[in-house]
This record gives C-alpha cells, sequence and structure tokens, in this order.
C-alpha cells in the first residue's frame, strides 16, 4: 500500500520505518521547511525503548542522550533544597533508560528513513475519501491519491482537524504552558544534573546539553497569560512578565533572551478521542491522544504507536478496517490510563501555591533516601 503520513517528527518516520519494512511505500509530509530543532529535553525509556531497540537505534541514542545523576533543587538565591539521585530510573529499568532531546532522537529516526520520500514546506489542505482511495489536496495546489492517510502531526494536528473536527472539539487543557530554549555558552554549567526553581504557579530548569549548549525549560500557570501570544515576541515579553524578579538565575537567562531564534512555546493539553480512525484516516502519537509532557513519556509512546499500527496492517494484510480496529482496541485503554497518570502529576511542575511548593520538595526530599 502507499500510505501519506503528515508529520516528520517521532511518530510518523516511525511509522514509515516500519511500513517499509513490511513491504509498504509511506510518503512523508511534514509542514516545517527543514528538520526541526530546539524542544525540550525527554526521557526514554519503556515500549519506546523497545521499539527504538528493534529498530537498531539505541548506539545512535547513547552516544547522543544523558544519563542524569541528578535532580537538584534551589531557592530564589540559589542554595540547594534538596538532591534526588536520578540514576535510580537507569536501575530499576535495567539501564535502559535515557533523557535526550527531541530533536535528537527525531534526527536519529528521520536518518533511519534514508530513502523514504518525505516532502517538507508541504501542507494537507483537504482530505476526501471513498471505497478506493484517500484523496489529497496539497497546498501547492496539487492532488495525489494514496491508499491510507495518518495523521502524526503533533498536539494541533492539522488530520485530526480535518477529517474528525475543529481541537477544542477534543483537547483537555490542563491550565499550564511551557516554554523551552537553547543558550549556547552559558554559565554556570553543571553537567548531567537538572536543576530547577519552583514557585508558586511558575518552575524554571536548566539542564546541560553536549557542544557547551544548555537547555531552559519555563512551565507556569496559563492563568498568569492575559492572552495566548501567537507569535515569538509575545511570547518572549510574556516570559519576561512572568519570570523577572523569580529569583536564582531567571533574571540572567531572561537577559538573553533576545539570542534565542528558536523558542518553543505551547499550552499543556491532551487530546481525547473516541476512536482514532475514520475509513482510510488515522491518527498516531499526540494527534491521537496526547498525553502531555507532565507524563514524560509521550515520544516514547508515539514510536509504540507507530509500531503497533503498522503490525497490525502486516496482520490484517492490508485490511485497514481490521487494522486500525485491532489497534484501537490494544492501545486506546494503555493511552488512557497514561493520561490520567499525568494529570496526577500537574502539581510538580507548577504548585498552586507555597504550601504546595513545600510539599513537592518535601516529597522529592524524601524520595532521595535509599530506602524509598
Amino acid at each position: 500500500m502507499r500510505i501519506a503520513i503528515s508529520g516528520a517528527g517521532i511518530g510518523g518516520p516511525t511509522l514509515a520505518w516500519w511500513l517499509r519494512e513490511y513491504g509498504h511505500t509511506p510518503v512523508l509530509i511534514e509542514r516545517a521547511p527543514a528538520p526541526r530543532r530546539g524542544g525540550y529535553i525527554i526521557d526514554y525509556w519503556g515500549s519506546g525503548y523497545e521499539v527504538g531497540d528493534r529498530m537498531g537505534l539505541i548506539p545512535a541514542l547513547e552516544s547522543d542522550g544523558y544519563v542524569v545523576e541528578r535532580l537538584r533543587s534551589v531557592t530564589a538565591s540559589g542554595r540547594t533544597l534538596s538532591v534526588l539521585d536520578a540514576r535510580v530510573f537507569a536501575q530499576i529499568t535495567n539501564g535502559r533508560y535515557l533523557s535526550i532531546a527531541r530533536s535528537d532522537l527525531a534526527r536519529r529516526i528521520n536518518e533511519a528513513c534514508a530513502g523514504i520520500e518525505t516532502r517538507y514546506d508541504c501542507t494537507i489542505k483537504a482530505v476526501s475519501q471513498d471505497a478506493d482511495a484517500a484523496r489529497l489536496e496539497f497546498s501547492d495546489g496539487t492532488r495525489e491519491s494514496f491508499d491510507l492517510l495518518v495523521g502524526a502531526d503533533g498536539l494541533h494536528s492539522n488530520t485530526r482537524a480535518l477529517v474528525f473536527g475543529p481541537q477544542s472539539a477534543h483537547e483537555r487543557r490542563l491550565g499550564l504552558h511551557v516554554a523551552a530554549m537553547i543558550l549556547d555558552g552559558y554559565r554556570p554549567r553543571e553537567e548531567l544534573a537538572y536543576v530547577q526553581l519552583t514557585r508558586p504557579n511558575r518552575q524554571i530548569s536548566r539542564f546541560a546539553l553536549h557542544e557547551d549548549r544548555t537547555l531552559f525549560l519555563f512551565v507556569f500557570a496559563s492563568d498568569l497569560l492575559e492572552d495566548e501570544p501567537a507569535e515569538e515576541a509575545g511570547q518572549k515579553a510574556a516570559l519576561r512578565s512572568i519570570f523577572t524578579g523569580l529569583g536564582w538565575e531567571a533574571d540572567a537567562v531572561l537577559a538573553r533572551l533576545d539570542e534565542v531564534d528558536d523558542l518553543y512555546f505551547d499550552r499543556v493539553s491532551q487530546i481525547e478521542l473516541p476512536r482514532w480512525s475514520d475509513g482510510r484516516v488515522g491518527l498516531i502519537g499526540d494527534a491521537a491522544a496526547c498525553i502531555s509532557l507532565l507524563g514524560g513519556e509521550g515520544s516514547g509512546l508515539a514510536m509504540t504507536e507507530a509500531y503497533v499500527l503498522a503490525g497490525e496492517l502486516q496482520r490484517a494484510r492490508g485490511d485497514h478496517r481490521a487494522a486500525f480496529a485491532a489497534y484501537e482496541r490494544r492501545m486506546q485503554p494503555y493511552l488512557a490510563n497514561k493520561q490520567a497518570g499525568a494529570r496526577r502529576f500537574k502539581g510538580f511542575f507548577a504548585p498552586k501555591s507555597w504550601t504546595g511548593v513545600i510539599a513537592r520538595e518535601a516529597m522529592t526530599a524524601l524520595a532521595a533516601l535509599p530506602f524509598l
């Protein structure tokens, strides 16, 4: 089958790789003009790690990634409040755990897809389907038919909007926003340590990356925004308004905000759909069931969904209706459980009050004790 995949991030190329393994012809369609950079650090483990291992990606991911040694919480003056030995996560997963920049994971998967047709700077403008094909109209005015279309285009999925309706009908907003950026040559620098300052309704963190780069992650309550800025200038202004004077290194980081030309800024949401397919169109990853960054496993789950869908298409011998149905039976309860777990973790990132901040720090300190 010839299968169009909207989205060349993580889930889309993973699906393309497995479809090619099974003898299909995938075509990746990506609205960005080139592979995306930036983003934030993700934890890579569990079922997604297993899929990556079966694709032969782990050696390259280990060279790009990090085994974080400690999670350090600080006060506004920079004094250490608590330190959690993060190596325990690698221990309890038998070493099958690493942290990696999302863009590095995507780059390695796309490298493995060499030879698969990828169309950058391309958007699907319209979808129609019948008993024989999914018919797509592209942003350049061309039209083309495929056996299937799979949306792997993220939280703000264009495919989902075209086929399943507006995002507002399926989005559960979790009351937080997130921003991420990278600075070159930032000091101080602390290798293999995730350092963070948490205050009511906001948190700022840093992590030292390879090549003398430092990642900064901002999480804050959506209530602190008057409006959700669409342009980067407004997003930077919002970060300055919310984080100036917070303490620790916040002002020093904000002073370099204008150096950043690849700011990631978005609300924290989940997607909840009763079904992930409609005729010849299916969804995977955040397009189908975003669990949000609160779950810490979204990229790996997207890879898992891609692997399962490709396998079900193979098992069903190309019967897309049977394959989509089996894929949903396998994955929907699993993802619903992950989403529920992520919602329970919301207070860790941006507690609503000082009581919540104190409770969070106490929990982190207790977790550092060996017997816990």
